[in-house]
């Protein structure tokens, strides 16, 4: 899944071959999506939806059931959630919307192409995401693995607003180059993105109605999934740096064909005008989803630290100051997307745990214990 699903890169490559994991743009960072589940396909062993480990999470309800559903995001108000769905059968994922509750249900992108990385506007009448739906009415053809793995940037992507109902639609940049994983500040005045404009993967900002652009980063190398801090000053995201000549010649020759070969990602954090970067992980392994907690000096994020190169991917949160780490969830399956309500007394997350079908993901929420 997309979108949008964010996501060492290498550890990452393993990521995303797992049934139902999608790091942020599933459709962002080229997802792969992984193949829906058959008839009559094996069982997930079944994972308890809390764990003993899992002090800061108390009263989880589960809010999806079945399909891939991820990148849920809340309203301002914390009444809504918007996020990435594709049901069994189904080639791509599309946007919907529903209460905290799990109910009022529906689909609010227009149900062609790729959809990814939404989010909802203050006072919910307006929504945001990325789709392709404006070249092709089919979902585009995956990439190429001809050369080892690889995600796709789909130059197709692009960026939409609609109201709340998903009617109204408008497009937000007009641009070969790839253009999604677009989130936005708390008061609806900025919105920032991932996008292949300039040739390279970098970070942007603009106006909600597409103006006063302004490109963030610069450095070589992937930048994306990036998200405000919610007093707006900051903003976090996921980045890979290649390390070597021959990383950096192998990911700019691939780049040339819209092609991203998954290295390292690390969590970085800078100022929203884009100065002040720094790195807060550097354990090499695949870290990812990054999100601010609303006291404004801690980040949970997703990672697979405990074992680089294994499949368990859980939440993490590190302190501003780029301190040890805390983990958060504790499941054999996959944990990610997390996102806190405005108090911090909730957090939402994807994962694997109690799934009835291998490649199932779902929706949970949960209360957050300090």
């Amino acid at each position: 899944m997309t979108t949008r699903v964010l996501w060492s890169l290498a550890s990452l490559t393993v990521l995303l071959a797992l049934p139902g994991v999608m790091p942020r743009a599933s459709s962002t960072l080229g997802q792969a999506p992984p193949a829906s589940p058959q008839s009559g396909a094996p069982q997930a062993a079944a994972v308890p939806i809390l764990l003993p480990e899992e002090k800061h999470l108390r009263s989880v309800r589960q809010l999806t059931f079945g399909g891939e559903n991820a990148e849920a995001y809340f309203s301002k108000d914390d009444k809504w959630i918007i996020f990435q769905h594709r049901g069994a059968g189904e080639t791509a994922d599309q946007i919907y919307i529903m209460d905290t509750e799990g109910k009022n249900r529906r689909m609010v992108s227009t149900g062609k192409g790729r959809t990814t990385c939404s989010y909802i506007f203050p006072g919910n009448k307006k929504i945001l995401f990325a789709s392709t739906h404006g070249s092709s009415d089919s979902p585009l053809a995956p990439p190429d693995m001809s050369r080892g793995y690889v995600w796709k940037l789909y130059p197709e992507f692009e960026i939409y607003t609609a109201k709340f109902d998903g009617s109204g639609l408008k497009r937000l940049t007009n641009n070969p180059g790839y253009d999604a994983e677009a989130t936005i500040r708390r008061d609806g005045k900025k919105v920032v993105f991932t996008s292949k404009r300039d040739g390279d993967v970098d970070i942007y900002s603009m106006d909600p109605d597409g103006k006063n652009l302004k490109r963030l980063t610069t450095e070589p190398g992937y930048d994306g999934g990036p998200f405000f801090s919610f007093d707006g000053k900051l903003i976090v995201y996921r980045a890979s740096r290649p390390q070597t000549p021959a990383e950096l010649a192998d990911y700019q020759e691939l780049i040339q064909t819209d092609l991203l070969r998954p290295a390292r990602l690390e969590i970085f954090v800078m100022s929203a005008d884009g100065s002040n970067k720094r790195q807060l992980t550097k354990n090499g392994a695949a870290n990812f989803a990054p999100f601010f907690h609303p006291d404004g000096k801690r980040i949970i994020f997703a990672s697979n630290m405990e074992n680089p190169r294994g499949r368990n991917f859980d939440l993490y949160m590190i302190g501003l100051d780029g301190s040890a780490p805390e983990r958060i969830t504790f499941s054999p399956e996959f944990d990610s997307f997390p996102m806190f309500t405005g108090d911090g007394k909730k957090l939402i997350w994807a994962s694997n745990r109690a799934a009835k079908q291998r490649g199932e993901t779902n929706l949970f929420l949960a209360d957050w214990v300090e």
